[in-house]
């Protein structure tokens, strides 16, 4: 248990950098956003922000699917027991990350959230990415283990899901958020370290035989 903790721990503080640079510049990308359609005399983004979330939200469940399946098929070569781990993994713990925290980060910065779970409200939207992930995760192993992979596959999903995280708090309850800047870094920072921590490694080595783990 010692060493699990240890290396939870671990994982941890070497996703951070990658974290608050990844929402620093979702929050530079969304602020400009926000900032144009303003001056544009678009006060209520809300709707285009919310497209730009389900594109975001959709593409980082493509990214968690892919890492999530590959390191359990690299550790265990169980075809329905892997499909399980990386819908599981992708989807609830996504959902955590672009939605979850987003929502009760809402609520902390005084905003009146609506809670919106696309996999329930657009499961069409949400299933053929997180499939089509599951399938590369298949293919992907012996790329994502060369160092370039690993960098290249995990920066860009930690941007990904920090913009999507953004613009869930933006989309769906929160005005006037740059002026809460502070805070909204520290909230995204938190939704997107331990949630993709969790799913591209921690997640599926949880249900790796003893054996195999070792």
């Amino acid at each position: 248990m010692a060493r699990k903790n240890s290396h939870i721990w671990t994982e941890l503080r070497h996703h951070l950098p990658f974290s608050v640079l990844s929402v620093s510049i979702g929050i530079i990308l969304v602020g400009t956003f926000t900032v144009i359609t303003e001056m544009l005399g678009v006060y209520n983004v809300s709707p285009y922000s919310a497209n730009l979330f389900h594109l975001f939200h959709t593409v980082h469940l493509l990214f968690s699917a892919i890492a999530t399946t590959a390191m359990f098929w690299q550790h265990e070569k169980k075809v329905f027991k892997t499909i399980i781990i990386g819908f599981v993994g992708s989807v609830g713990i996504c959902g955590i990350s672009d939605i979850i925290i987003p929502y009760i980060s809402g609520f902390l910065l005084g905003a009146h959230m609506h809670l919106h779970i696309c996999i329930i409200e657009h499961p069409l939207l949400v299933l053929p990415f997180v499939f089509l992930g599951i399938l590369i995760g298949f293919l992907a192993p012996g790329t994502l283990e060369k160092q370039e992979g690993v960098i290249f596959s995990h920066s860009l999903h930690v941007l990904v899901s920090a913009i999507a995280s953004i613009l869930y708090l933006v989309s769906f309850g929160v005005t006037g958020w740059i002026h809460q800047i502070g805070l909204v870094l520290i909230y995204m920072v938190i939704a997107v370290a331990i949630p993709c921590c969790t799913s591209d490694i921690i997640f599926p080595l949880l249900f790796v035989k003893d054996k195999t783990r070792e």
